[in-house]
């Protein structure tokens, strides 16, 4: 059948893979939970009955607060093949978005899971205007009704009929979602995405995983547009999809499944990357020789060019090293998807050479949200871009090389924003991104930095900030970095250490600690970050160099809220909390 609508993905799912046993599945008392097609549809089609005899109606908005589980992806469709508007909303958020975002999108049902989530919502249920259902997952011990009693309705009250004819009236380019931003600037924007622009995504990136690829591995926040639209993918490839039981199980259950796919953000791998570099010190003198020979040589793996010494080098290193690397870290990887930031050139190479082949994207929610992805086949990948554009995107660069993209991915508008949608979409259909970018002589885009992080010294030069986080960003000493200097007289950074590296080096050099505060203030410790900012500035012109820099004993995480939820800084929540800090750097 052909997937117009994004609800048509799952009977397409059910036509061409029947016999499909684990189409979703999630970790339950310690046991994989398996959703087989036949399940899912079914759950799903109850689901959408049980909220059209709740009165829910087409056009209503419903929101999702959940982690990746599957019944997020039964909710999903469930409200849209109703005609409802789908709602992800973040976990994480403060009660003052949650309070902001339900009101400004006129919700009427929500889906709420736990009692942590649901604790943190009562206080504010009384304020939303127009919430009429609210259904948690499994806390069954609330005052609100959970979802198997939906279910439950649903089974009671089939309506096929009606629900076809719902669904017949239901266009592609119809309103399916709305997506509310939560980038680094705490201002929420209602992203609102039709059916066709999700669509016309799949169909694009339908050859990225290899034909034998059929199982994924997810752990991004489904709330987010990037993996989202990456498991609608899987779906429509009629891969199984695995939900990760957290961030600190990913490497128990990539070893569990043996995934041959999953998207990630570029510090997981980072992390993945130091924790293996670590791995070597243990090693006696000779094995350790030979372990960073290995490590050293996959950082400059390249696709094409390779001289025919370092292939014969790369074979013995692949038996010897890479080969027990992969069997480490579950070796049955085809594809490994980076996005949300720039990863960089050497982590890329390095999985890509054990056995991790890393393809890097970009886009925003606002463009569905990819415009250009590493693909298969000639000039289709190379280390430090994302990619070509996908057919039928255009980009381009505009004033200060802002990257401009126009095509059927580019958003409908922000929700009830018209003016502010008439300041990014301009009257020629171009979308203006706010990054910066430049083209290979191959139209391969690679991704500069952020017009609104670039600052001007008093001196009048332009300092690109995140070029220089993300160089400095390589060395295994530094977690993340933010780099200041608006109107001053030089640049300046804020550094949290990668403390489980610090640590490791610490315990090798003798230093004794109680804390990482004491860690930071210890002279020998002290004296290894100036060395290594002086290293990495010598990559910089003398206007560009971080002239004075505080190390913060504080790691930066989402929980603590100095990180999205992929994983970027957050920039102005940051300054506000070293404000202190920050001025001493300067005075």
């Amino acid at each position: 059948m052909e997937v117009t609508r994004i609800f048509d993905l799952l009977d397409n799912y059910l036509e061409k893979y029947p016999a499909q046993e684990v189409a979703l599945a999630a970790k339950r008392n310690g046991q994989w939970r398996k959703f087989s097609i036949q399940e899912y549809v079914e759950q799903t089609k109850n689901i959408s009955y049980g909220m059209l005899k709740a009165g829910i109606q087409p056009g209503d908005k419903v929101g999702i607060v959940s982690g990746n589980r599957p019944e997020w992806n039964m909710i999903d469709f469930a409200i849209m093949q109703i005609g409802a508007i789908s709602i992800p909303i973040y976990p994480t958020i403060s009660q003052e978005d949650y309070k902001y975002i339900l009101n400004h999108a006129e919700m009427k049902m929500i889906f709420i899971e736990g009692k942590e989530l649901r604790n943190k919502l009562k206080p504010i249920l009384p304020e939303l205007k127009t919430m009429e259902e609210i259904y948690t997952f499994d806390d069954l011990d609330s005052e609100y009704k959970y979802l198997d009693m939906l279910i439950e309705l649903g089974k009671q009250n089939p309506a096929p009929e009606r629900l076809k004819d719902i669904k017949e009236k239901i266009k592609p380019e119809d309103m399916a979602t709305i997506i509310y931003t939560s980038g680094t600037t705490g201002v929420q924007k209602g992203v609102m995405l039709s059916h066709n622009n999700i669509v016309n995504q799949l169909k694009n990136l339908e050859m990225t995983p290899a034909k034998w690829s059929n199982k994924a591995l997810s752990f991004l926040p489904l709330c987010h547009a990037y993996e989202r639209v990456l498991v609608y993918l899987y779906q429509y490839l009629g891969m199984s999809v695995y939900y990760a039981e957290s961030l600190g199980t990913i490497a128990e259950n990539i070893k569990e499944i043996n995934p041959t796919m999953m998207t990630c953000v570029p510090r997981l791998l980072e992390k993945i990357y130091d924790k293996l570099y670590l791995s070597g010190k243990k090693l006696p003198f000779f094995k350790r020789t030979l372990y960073y020979w290995a490590f050293n040589l996959a950082t400059k793996y390249q696709l094409e060019g390779l001289s025919s010494w370092y292939k014969t080098k790369f074979k013995l290193a692949d038996k010897l090293i890479y080969s027990k690397w992969r069997e480490a870290i579950g070796g049955n990887f085809d594809i490994v998807v980076s996005g949300g930031s720039a990863i960089q050139p050497h982590i890329a190479s390095f999985f890509s050479a054990i056995g991790m082949p890393v393809f890097e994207g970009y886009g925003l929610s606002e463009t569905s949200p990819v415009m250009a992805v590493s693909q298969r086949g000639k000039n289709g990948r190379k280390f430090g871009t994302v990619g070509p554009a996908l057919p039928g995107i255009e980009i381009k660069l505009g004033e200060n090389d802002e990257i401009m993209c126009r095509g059927h991915n580019v958003m409908m508008g922000y929700y009830k924003d018209p003016e502010l949608t008439k300041q990014v979409i301009d009257a020629d259909g171009w979308l203006h991104t706010g990054d910066t970018g430049k083209f290979t002589p191959e139209k391969q885009l690679i991704i500069t930095g952020r017009l609104k992080n670039i600052f001007k010294t008093s001196f009048g030069k332009y300092v690109n900030p995140q070029a220089i986080e993300s160089k400095f960003t390589e060395s295994p000493l530094i977690e993340n970095m933010i780099v200041l200097g608006e109107n001053k007289q030089f640049a300046a950074a804020l550094i949290s250490p990668d403390f489980v590296y610090l640590k490791s080096w610490c315990a090798v050099h003798k230093i004794p600690h109680a804390s990482n505060a004491e860690m930071i203030e210890n002279p020998v410790v002290i004296k290894r970050f100036q060395e290594e900012v002086k290293k990495y500035n010598q990559f910089f012109g003398d206007f560009e160099q971080v002239k004075r820099y505080q190390i913060v004993p504080e790691e930066w995480t989402q929980p603590a809220g100095f990180l999205s939820p992929t994983l970027k800084i957050k920039r102005k929540v940051l300054e506000a909390h070293y404000a202190d800090r920050i001025e001493k750097l300067f005075s």
